[in-house]
């Protein structure tokens, strides 16, 4: 029913209207609010009807519904589980299924935001045979002859028969038992990168190439099949796994394709050959294939084409990596405010990447490179005063600029320089101390300054503000008086004594290098020593630095100034010279040992003891990488072998470092939680990481 109050004063006798129209229309109002009344109790009256659905209820009712069903509430780090209200509406449906292998698979790809395979394992183990209930796969001696069952051996996806273990799976022990489901799941990503020229292996070489825009070998991934609701247990297509030569060679019409794991352009699939083109006698192995033909390796990610290319060949591959950090053909739509300038796109306008600036430099603008092209050049930007100029990559692309020198960046007064979604190596960016240069900020967002060892970054003039964000780079030096913030991102000096950050300023033969900028690092990993002027503020980040013999620094990371800034949730290796800290790693551990000390001796303990202390847990509290090494694809990703401190020591209980956000201890602690909950009684789960 509609409730309006003209209706409702309509519905008076005559008499009454007049002669509240003589006296002014109260009466009209009154029906006005009487009918405004009646309306909201109508709402509520449905709304109650509603609120009995999961699906439409208000959103105060939703702890109140799951609280009936016995809901437990989960962290909101990944979509299928950031709404409680699809949570809870899922949870009746998930548990008519509670206990089977299919739903603890959808459920651990729920909760975690990972690709997950879950194992039976009891499955797996070899049985006495009786000849009333014989079992021809439960054999302990595997068949010789079925390579693919070899293959998937103690991985995930092993069907191969074992003996017994019984040791807890729940810790991470033992696998094999009658009571075992087993949860694998996968950490890294495979990122694609679509239609980029592949390089030649040596300058010049026309036949022989590698994937990587690099020159790097890289191991190639499985574009991993998405499953929405799962019907079947996973297979490894629907896992970002490492492509193997076995796998590929067997499989190769379900890997090779425009929109599978790998193509190259104008190659059809009876052309490919899968061969291991490793080195050997001072070249390549198998090389080259016959005419017609075209060789790939997925474990070196090399080509071998038969007959002789004129143009290095478009190619489309997949990589892993752990997030998305650096430039990678990943969703960047959030960084991207502005509309590209008319005219300025690279190629397609412009063949150039310094003739599309030069149109941009004068009034300011944005340049976009809309393809995952390779660039050999090295552009320059100087741009006038009161001007923004970006140069980015379109959404989900990831050029490359091969430098051959120093990328000189200039600005008027007040202008800004933006550089979004790059690959850039062969050289630095260098804000130069040039006649004229006041440039004030310069944004680094989602790029990869390859690290090599040298400089990527060098600000030589002060009063710039420097951003880095998500963001791989090298060493930095930036002059004092300028500052830069870093979040979310990997400084990396290849090497723990060599230096990722400091000043530009001259300094006397045998003295530590000047000190730079103030900086603000935040949810990053900086890799090797540090010197700033001022730490405005260290939060959740790893510095791993170190002495070397005889070296001249006072301390792997020092800050100058120490009353001012703080330093929070980090790790910082022994001997560093910060403003004041709070929990900082390892010295909290420490401090809280100490502690522990003193109350069981009932009073202070003697230095010999405090000495102790502190040695036996700076032997172990540290960071643990997978690999350190750019290039592979488990860079900068900490062990599970890393001490909890770090792993879970940011001030919301995720990792330190640049990795933070991916929040992986939160990711766990949710998979734990629902199988204590849909696991069948009698049953045990462990969970394992395959990457």
């Amino acid at each position: 029913m509609s409730y309006d109050g003209e209706k409702l004063f309509n519905l008076l006798p005559a008499i009454y209207r007049v002669r509240d129209a003589e006296q002014g229309g109260a009466l009209r109002q009154l029906m006005a609010v009487i009918a405004e009344q009646m309306a909201l109790l109508e709402a509520q009256n449905q709304q109650l009807y509603d609120d009995q659905f999961i699906e439409t209820c208000a959103d105060w009712l939703v702890p109140y519904i799951g609280d009936l069903i016995g809901y437990r509430t989960l962290h909101g780090v990944v979509p299928k589980v950031a709404s409680p209200r699809a949570e809870v509406g899922h949870t009746i449906a998930l548990r008519r299924r509670k206990g089977t292998a299919t739903m603890l698979e959808q459920l651990a790809r729920d909760v975690t935001g990972w690709p997950a395979r879950v194992a039976e394992m009891f499955q797996l183990l070899g049985w006495t045979q009786h000849m009333n209930h014989i079992r021809p796969e439960s054999r302990y001696a595997p068949d010789l002859r079925r390579w693919e069952k070899l293959e998937r051996l103690n991985t995930p996806f092993d069907s191969l028969s074992h003996t017994v273990d019984v040791r807890g799976i729940a810790k991470g022990q033992g696998k094999h038992n009658i009571p075992n489901i087993g949860v694998f799941l996968w950490r890294l990503r495979a990122y694609r990168l679509h239609g980029s020229p592949a390089v030649p292996a040596v300058p010049g070489d026309t036949q022989r190439f590698l994937f990587d825009p690099l020159a790097m070998e890289r191991q190639l991934f499985t574009r991993d099949e998405a499953e929405l609701e799962i019907s079947h247990l996973a297979e490894p297509i629907n896992a970002p796994v490492p492509l193997s030569r076995r796998v590929l060679a067997n499989f190769l019409d379900r890997y090779y394709g425009e929109h599978k794991s790998l193509f190259i352009a104008g190659a059809a699939l009876a052309t490919i050959q899968i061969c291991n083109l490793s080195d050997s006698a001072g070249g390549w192995a198998h090389t080259p294939p016959p005419a017609g033909k075209i060789a790939i390796d997925p474990v070196l990610g090399r080509i071998a084409c038969g007959d002789v290319q004129a143009q290095p060949p478009q190619v489309t591959f997949h990589y892993g990596f752990s997030a998305d950090m650096g430039a990678g053909e990943y969703d960047r739509a959030a960084t991207l405010t502005d509309a590209p300038t008319a005219g300025a796109s690279v190629p397609v306008a412009n063949p150039t990447v310094q003739g599309a600036l030069a149109l941009v430099q004068a009034a300011g603008g944005v340049v976009e490179i809309p393809d995952s092209g390779r660039y050999v050049e090295t552009p320059a930007i100087n741009t006038a005063n009161a001007t923004k100029v970006e140069l980015r990559a379109a959404n989900e692309r990831r050029p490359t600029l091969v430098l051959g020198s120093a990328w000189e960046i200039a600005g008027g007064d007040q202008a800004e320089v933006t550089l979004n979604g790059l690959l850039i190596t062969g050289g630095a960016l260098r804000v130069s101390n040039t006649p004229g240069n006041q440039l004030r900020r310069l944004r680094l967002r989602h790029c990869t300054l390859v690290p090599d060892g040298q400089p990527t970054l060098v600000v030589d003039i002060p009063n710039v503000t420097v951003e880095i964000d998500h963001c791989i780079v090298g060493p930095l030096r930036v002059a004092a008086g300028s500052t830069v913030r870093i979040a979310n991102s990997m400084v990396d000096a290849k090497g723990e004594t060599n230096v990722a950050y400091c000043g530009t300023a001259s300094v006397p033969a045998g003295q530590p290098e000047a000190a730079g900028g103030a900086v603000e690092i935040l949810n990053s990993t900086i890799v090797g020593k540090v010197r700033s002027g001022e730490f405005k503020l260290v939060a959740n980040s790893i510095f791993i630095a170190a002495l070397a013999a005889g070296d001249n620094w006072p301390a792997p990371v020092r800050s100058e100034k120490k009353q001012q800034g703080c330093v929070r949730f980090s790790y910082l290796p022994p001997g560093s010279l910060t403003p004041r800290r709070y929990r900082c790693q390892p010295d909290f551990e420490i401090a809280t040992r100490i502690d522990v000390a003193e109350k069981a001796a009932s009073g202070p303990i003697d230095a010999t003891e405090v000495n102790a202390i502190r040695a036996d847990v700076e032997s172990w509290l540290a960071p643990s990488f997978s690999t350190l090494r750019y290039g592979l694809a488990s860079y900068g990703q900490l062990r599970l072998t890393c001490p909890a401190q770090i792993r879970a020591g940011a001030d919301d209980e995720a990792e330190m470092g640049a990795f933070h956000d991916l929040y992986q201890p939160q990711r766990e602690t949710n998979l734990r939680v629902r199988l204590d909950e849909y696991l069948r009684f009698g049953l045990e789960a462990g969970v394992f990481y395959d990457s």
